[in-house]
């Protein structure tokens, strides 16, 4: 396996989300070493955490939906619904 085997039509997107989280966490340093209010920095803090949680949410989800259809795909009708259904229930972790 290559590392371009991996590589997913949201990747892009996820790289995105990454670094505008990265900026976010830079001007919360920013923040604390100027004595912003904890208030703000909170803010900042889940803005942060949500766009992390979203990126590693829509990372796994791809996996999901791409990696494990490639060994699954092959299975019969009946067989396919369980790992459909963990597909689908993972969207809500």
């Amino acid at each position: 396996m290559t590392e371009h085997e991996h590589q997913h039509d949201t990747h892009p997107d996820i790289i995105k989300r990454l670094k505008r989280a990265e900026g976010h966490l830079k001007s919360v340093i920013a923040m604390i070493e100027a004595s912003r209010p904890c208030l703000d920095i909170a803010q900042q803090l889940q803005a942060v955490e949500k766009a992390i949680t979203n990126a590693k949410r829509t990372l796994i989800q791809d996996h999901l939906d791409h990696c494990l259809e490639d060994t699954v795909g092959s299975l019969g009708r009946e067989q396919r619904q369980t790992i459909d259904e963990f597909k689908t229930i993972t969207k809500y972790l």
